[in-house]
């Protein structure tokens, strides 16, 4: 007994993708959750629109320095100014577009007598932590929540699960799938024939690429029938934005099925790359709400930006032009890692499937 004992410690010593699994994993899990599992939201990005922002536009660098104090805002008691920072001061903005296009969390017409301040609905946790701020004001102020009147946490949670689904079919099942190829001895054959790796990827791809997009269909129906999550949007801005974003995860697949060797190891890379998505991406913890440094990390994780594309389509209805950052850190994450993946497969077809 002692003998194997021994010989699982070797075997698990040789064994570094396990024992970083056993090991690193849950220490990273720790610090992650630790850093970002965080539903208080302290500062909430605010704009000023309407006849008041004129007066607020002069002040605009003492605005932006210590927020609301010097606006006059505050001896109205509107608003409490460790909570509100204020982003934008337009006099002819239209609020709701404001919302719409995500530039303000909060936004404050001063058109109106009380003045009227919108929320969006689409970013829950936000919504939420500014109604309960706000609701303490009475009738100094009329509240109104956007794009999820009441709040619904379906409403925001389909559209993200619709990226969680594609980072799960295009990494992990992929990943398995190429590796399943190599422990048959297939790569080895195609070593020797007159294909180029990039026709190898897409012929090896195009099935889960089809699959991962039926899901996609299916589960969009399903949360709109069933949670009557709405869909305000394009169709095909969100379709864009889906096959952005299935090129990244595809091509995760394929990165991590070149590093790995069995499918166990496969699943293990794609579970390293998939967990941090759902916990990093705003999926479930607010991205303002964590460590700034755990936050950085987040920005780094194509999930964050499928899920403030679904999220901005479907609810709010926002066209292609405010959805512009997203979609082209999607694009550049798929030229990069596509470029990556095509570079380590041919080095695998090389090695004849080693």
């Amino acid at each position: 007994m002692r003998a194997m004992i021994l010989k699982e410690f070797h075997e698990l010593r040789r064994d570094r993708r396990t024992v970083a699994m056993l090991v690193v994993m849950p220490v990273a899990m720790l610090v992650i959750f630790g850093y970002a599992a965080n539903f208080k939201v302290d500062h909430l990005s605010t704009a000023i629109v309407g006849p008041y922002a004129k007066i607020a536009e002069a002040q605009l660098p003492q605005l932006l320095e210590g927020g609301l104090a010097d606006s006059g805002l505050v001896e109205a008691g509107l608003v409490n100014p460790d909570l509100f920072d204020v982003v934008r001061v337009d006099p002819h903005g239209d609020a709701k577009n404001l919302v719409r296009d995500n530039v303000a969390d909060v936004v404050i017409d001063t058109s109106t007598n009380p003045p009227t301040v919108y929320l969006d609905g689409s970013a829950l946790f936000v919504a939420m932590a500014a109604s309960a701020e706000l609701g303490r004001m009475g009738d100094k102020v009329n509240v109104e929540v956007l794009y999820n009147p009441d709040l619904k946490t379906a409403w925001v949670m389909v559209p993200a699960l619709i990226g969680l689904v594609l980072a799960f079919v295009g990494t992990i099942v992929t990943s398995i799938g190429l590796v399943r190829e190599r422990a048959a001895g297939t790569l080895e054959q195609l070593a020797v024939m007159p294909l180029r790796p990039i026709d190898v990827i897409i012929g090896k791809i195009a099935p889960y690429f089809v699959l991962a997009a039926l899901d996609m269909v299916i589960i969009t129906v399903l949360g709109v029938v069933i949670f009557k999550v709405p869909f305000n949007g394009n169709v095909g801005v969100f379709a864009l934005g889906a096959l952005l974003f299935l090129f990244v995860v595809l091509g995760l697949g394929v990165l991590i099925s070149t590093v790995s060797q069995t499918q166990a190891q496969a699943i293990q890379g794609a579970i390293m790359v998939t967990v941090p998505q759902v916990l990093l991406s705003g999926f479930i913890f607010p991205l303002t709400s964590m460590a700034v440094g755990i936050r950085w990390i987040g920005y780094c994780l194509p999930l964050t930006y499928f899920v403030q594309i679904s999220q901005g389509v479907m609810l709010r209805g926002a066209p292609m032009s405010s959805l512009w950052l997203p979609f082209t850190v999607l694009a550049g994450m798929a030229v990069f890692i596509v470029a990556v993946s095509v570079l380590r497969f041919r080095r695998t077809l090389a090695g004849g499937g080693s």
